[in-house]
């Protein structure tokens, strides 16, 4: 279908000049004033002519630009963390702490409404016996479930390549 500028433009064709306004604007090409008074044209538009003629006097641009071809990138380096326990893990102290302090604000209330049954209890004992399962269960030989193993388990391209190495 050849181009005719008395085509109805649509709302996608508006955003799309109005992004396009929005960059020349952020490279400096178009003053405050000027880009307000484009960005309304830009949604008054009718047809694709109108829209062209907004743009007329700019550059193209794309906005979907590659990187450019000088820049290099470095091979990642094996980062080594230090060996640390299971247990002693950020995630763990964040599962403990929560259970504490929800167990805490538990006994308070149940201590303020007059020690009377300790219904707190059905917070405590199901969530805590979970907890201490799983914490018990995650040993210090043990990976959990995502975590990568060492190099020589991670999964290869064809060729032989490393997918972290691209």
């Amino acid at each position: 279908m050849a181009y005719d500028p008395q085509l109805r433009a649509s709302d996608e064709d508006r955003d799309r000049t109005a992004t396009l306004l929005r960059e020349h604007h952020a490279l400096g090409r178009l003053t405050a004033a000027e880009f307000s008074e484009r960005l309304d044209k830009a949604f008054e538009a009718k047809t694709m002519g109108d829209l062209d003629a907004l743009l007329r006097d700019l550059p193209g641009l794309d906005l979907y630009r590659l990187p450019d071809a000088k820049l290099t990138r470095q091979p990642r380096q094996a980062q080594v963390q230090p060996a640390r326990s299971r247990h002693g893990s950020a995630g763990w102290r964040a599962a403990w702490g929560c259970y504490i302090t929800v167990n805490m604000i538990c006994l308070v209330v149940w201590a303020l409404s007059g020690f009377g049954y300790p219904w707190f209890l059905w917070v405590a004992g199901p969530w805590g016996a979970v907890l201490a399962g799983s914490y018990l269960s995650v040993g210090p030989g043990r990976q959990s479930r995502g975590q990568l193993g060492s190099g020589s388990a991670r999964r290869q391209l064809p060729g032989g390549q490393d997918p972290l190495d691209r």
